[in-house]
């Protein structure tokens, strides 16, 4: 019986050696097993990090082309060997987020986040833009506007907002002879209008004949709370903060003021808000009937009080629609270069209130009625 049992210990002894993985393999099989559960925000890109040779097969792969002996040699890899394969990772990934960062422009007109703005195009450079940011899978491009300067010069804006082409068909509507651009197939394009951003460096000119630059986008609760951060520190040159004590409650102001949109106003009738009054005025002065209902479904549900930034913002665009109804004046631009939230709902107020009273009539001027 003890020779018998020897003999198990041995047998099972001996396939535990010959089916044991060797050393160089589990470094092998380690490797594979941090590759495959990777997360995919680690290295996940519109434009992908390495190419890839089996579309059908490697979607979700993007270490399809690498095996374990690629990431780690058949030796322990040497800190050298693992520096130059994080820094060479650390470029890729920079370069893929400037890539990320890199919009190709069109001036055409100002617009806002929320907005829709449908055109048509007959510019072959312009067609294949649209083509080439579709069937890269980022149908996105930026959009700026002109700014007229005091001295009556027109210059583009440097700051715009992305927007999604949400629709491109050929156009039902043909234009007229006298009117087509070299024989080129019009198209209907649609564009909403999503963040807004500020252009960073040169714009370029591409080989294919559009223009690209590098852009910072924008984000309102960051901006907001920059602010908030900036005046909330004393300065080297005013220790106490006193000099800045007015501004530190800048955000808590445009907070304040943008209730105002919302709330009753007894200078208007019937004791309505702001946005209530412009509403009912622009239904009577709407071009074609469920104009106003449509921009309202276009631009949702106006943004809380505490997000002053984006409440002022979807005033502009409400009352500054595309296409115009000529019932604003034209205040887009001035909310996308106000650098504060006081200053954008600002813009906002003054402008619905005057468009308001340009609407009811009682605009004090007859010069200011002129400016519509």
């Amino acid at each position: 019986m003890v020779s018998l049992h020897l003999c198990v210990l041995f047998m099972a002894a001996t396939s535990a050696v010959a089916f044991a993985p060797s050393s160089h393999q589990l470094n092998r099989q380690h490797v594979d097993i941090v590759a495959r559960h990777a997360p995919p925000s680690t290295f996940r890109s519109s434009s992908r990090l390495f190419s890839e040779t089996n579309d059908s097969t490697n979607d979700f792969d993007d270490f399809a082309e690498f095996s374990s002996t690629q990431l780690s040699n058949d030796d322990a890899a040497t800190d050298d060997g693992g520096d130059s394969f994080l820094s060479s990772l650390q470029s890729r990934v920079q370069q893929v987020e400037d890539q990320s960062n890199k919009l190709p422009l069109m001036i055409l007109d100002t617009m806002l986040p929320r907005q829709i703005l449908q055109i048509q195009i007959q510019h072959q450079t312009l067609k294949s833009l649209m083509k080439h940011r579709v069937s890269q899978e980022t149908p996105t491009l930026g959009m700026i506007g002109m700014a007229k300067l005091s001295t009556g010069q027109s210059l583009p804006l440097k700051t715009g907002v992305e927007v999604h082409i949400i629709q491109m068909d050929k156009a039902e509507d043909k234009p007229t002879p006298d009117m087509a651009d070299n024989g080129e197939e019009p198209w209907d394009i649609s564009l909403r209008a999503g963040r807004r951003f500020v252009i960073e460096g040169d714009v370029e000119k591409t080989s294919e004949g559009w223009t690209e630059a590098q852009v910072k986008f924008l984000d309102s609760s960051t901006e907001e709370e920059n602010e908030i951060q900036q005046f909330s520190k004393p300065s080297m040159d005013d220790p106490s903060g006193l000099s800045s004590a007015p501004d530190r409650l800048s955000v808590a102001r445009a907070i304040s003021k943008s209730k105002q949109f919302t709330e009753p106003n007894m200078n208007m009738k019937n004791n309505a808000s702001l946005i209530d009054r412009w509403i009912e005025l622009a239904k009577e002065n709407e071009r074609h009937d469920g104009q106003i209902d449509a921009l309202l479904g276009q631009l949702g549900e106006i943004p809380p009080e505490y997000e002053p930034t984006e409440r002022a913002l979807w005033v502009g665009a409400l009352i500054n629609p595309l296409p115009s109804m000529g019932v604003a004046m034209e205040i887009r631009p001035a909310l996308l270069v106000s650098k504060r939230a006081e200053e954008k709902v600002q813009v906002a107020l003054e402008g619905i209130l005057k468009s308001i009273r340009h609407m009811d009539g009682s605009a004090g001027s007859y010069v200011e009625r002129l400016r519509y």
